[in-house]
């Protein structure tokens, strides 16, 4: 993917095509979005590794709060996570501010099977197929409108075979309206945006079809104030 076509539209930086905000938790307050979860959403302790992945971890900040929780949940493991992003302005933000020697921050477009072959890699290195945990916080859209419906349903597929536990923030149809709105505005559009079948019902879908793969829901949180929950499925193999 070409480095300018990660950089925002016009003068508005909320008008961004990949969801790569420069500023994005100044206006999605991680505090706020770590009191949504609850250990229910989490596995049973096991082992003494517990490996996760990070999806769209921005500048990291989210990242390294999930870790400090999950040290304090599980203190006798060893907490690792690799988070990834597809922009490297915002990996290199997060790695520069990165004092933990068990997160590694990568930039990876998840969508790419190049890059795919980078997450397999870490995978391989502590000798699993799977991660325990997966978090995928406000990213579904960005999958979704610059994939299509049937990149969202690879993106899911592929989620749950690479996971065994997910926790997912899917983004409602008001979210796709205002995205689409601020990038018109900007002078562009989302390819797919006009072709989407899924739509009013978009975060409901994403339920039914993680569902339908044999993935078992274990915990909704309350909404935010940003109007979205998180959700945590157990995923069989």
């Amino acid at each position: 993917m070409k480095e300018n076509s990660l950089n925002y539209l016009g003068s508005d930086p909320g008008a961004v095509k990949f969801g790569n905000f420069i500023n994005y938790y100044s206006f999605h307050n991680v505090e706020k979005r770590m009191e949504n979860l609850h250990p229910d959403m989490f596995p049973p302790s096991a082992g003494y590794e517990l490996l996760c992945l990070d999806i769209g971890c921005n500048t990291g900040n989210l990242t390294q709060q999930l870790y400090l929780y999950l040290k304090n949940m599980y203190p006798e493991k060893n907490i690792y996570i690799l988070a990834i992003d597809l922009d490297p302005k915002l990996i290199k933000r997060a790695q520069d501010t990165n004092n933990e020697k068990n997160i590694t921050f990568i930039s990876a477009d998840i969508m790419a099977e190049e890059d795919k072959e980078l997450v397999i890699k870490y995978l391989a290195s502590f000798n699993q197929q799977r991660f325990h945990i997966t978090f995928i916080f406000s990213v579904t859209m960005w999958i979704h409108l610059n994939n299509g419906d049937d990149g969202l349903l690879k993106f899911l597929h592929y989620l749950k075979d690479m996971s065994k536990i997910l926790i997912i923030e899917p983004q409602p149809w008001s979210c796709y309206r205002n995205a689409q709105r601020r990038i018109k505005k900007s002078g562009s559009t989302f390819d797919f945006y006009k072709s989407l079948t899924i739509r009013s019902n978009v975060d409901t879908v994403i339920e039914n079809i993680l569902i339908d793969n044999y993935c078992k829901k274990i915990y909704e949180s309350c909404q935010s104030s940003w109007k979205r929950k998180i959700q945590s499925y157990k995923c069989t193999d």
